[in-house]
């Protein structure tokens, strides 16, 4: 859970980075103007040009990202029995010490296209930190109340459909968000629609996993509660997709007649424009992580329920 705790806000930090352009801010890497990572003078990190202390600020969150990440690996190795969960710790271990290489490296080569990567990598490191608080709970390996249903397999795949539809819809947004400016128009629309297109899609996906939560099993809070926060999720994404398209480009074309659109000013870099698009970034990755979590609780908390030879549903036996 600390874990978790700290990625996020480091989800944010980055995402700020992006949206200043402040990528750049620290020319070298591992260290800081010449300063090993930790011994760069607190005073000028904190007093010094904004894009330099989200930059650094970043830096030094995901060094305690990466400490926690390493302790739980041990921790997990130390005390859970569950093989494979050893080597998901691993995993996690090896993804975290890809996503600093990836950071070094985009500022070393200044790559936009590391950049991309490096953002697409980082909501699934959150998802899987989230999987893993899951996954070491108490209730994990003691849950007894479980739902048998008829229709489990369609919810398991329903939910693991939405996850991977989550993810999809952040790649296609990362591609959006590192879009080089000497690209071409047709290729920045082929992106909003692609971008669109999956967002209508997953927006189905999660009514259709939400539905199936509360009409077959509104007595699992475990489910419910996550289906509710996904659901209130979704309606915020979409208010700040909306959002983000207005203070990076303008109000839709059928709203220009309005007088007070008329008067809105696009301030780049601004206040307004930075939290409104690091905020869309960073609530998609809760999206990520909260549709993988609805889909381990379903598979761990919904089995499907055996069917005898005459076509009848036995609710106490549970098929696998």
């Amino acid at each position: 859970m600390l874990l978790v705790c700290a990625v996020f806000p480091l989800i944010w930090v980055g995402g700020l980075v992006t949206t200043y352009d402040a990528g750049m801010a620290v020319p070298d890497w591992p260290t800081t103007y010449g300063y090993n990572l930790f011994l760069y003078p607190w005073q000028t990190w904190l007093t010094g040009p904004w894009d330099l202390m989200i930059e650094h600020g970043h830096r030094l969150l995901g060094a305690l990202v990466g400490l926690l990440t390493m302790t739980l690996t041990v921790v997990i190795w130390r005390l859970d029995e569950r093989r494979w969960m050893r080597w998901l710790a691993i995993i996690l271990l090896a993804m975290v010490v890809g996503q600093g290489v990836l950071g070094g490296m985009r500022v070393v080569q200044n790559s936009n296209r590391l950049a991309m990567l490096h953002g697409c990598v980082g909501p699934a490191f959150f998802a899987l930190c989230v999987a893993l608080a899951a996954l070491t709970s108490r209730w994990w390996k003691s849950v007894h109340e479980r739902d048998s249903h008829a229709e489990a397999g369609r919810l398991h795949h329903v939910a693991v459909c939405t996850a991977v539809w989550a993810y999809l819809q952040l790649i296609v947004g990362a591609q959006l968000r590192h879009m080089p400016v000497d690209a071409s128009w047709n290729t920045f629309q082929v992106t909003i629609m692609a971008h669109l297109f999956v967002a209508v899609v997953l927006v189905v996906y999660v009514v259709l996993l939400v539905m199936r939560i509360f009409l077959n099993h509104r007595r699992q809070r475990r489910l419910c509660l996550p289906a509710t926060a996904l659901a209130l999720l979704v309606c915020a994404q979409l208010l700040l997709g909306g959002g983000a398209w207005v203070v990076n480009y303008s109000w839709p074309s059928w709203m220009a007649g309005l007088e007070w659109t008329q008067s809105y000013t696009i301030h780049a870099q601004g206040m307004l424009q930075a939290i409104t698009v690091t905020a869309h970034v960073a609530n998609g990755s809760l999206i990520l992580a909260a549709t993988l979590l609805l889909a381990l609780r379903s598979l761990r908390l919904v089995h499907a329920a055996a069917v005898n030879v005459y076509g009848d549903t036995t609710l106490h036996e549970v098929a696998g």
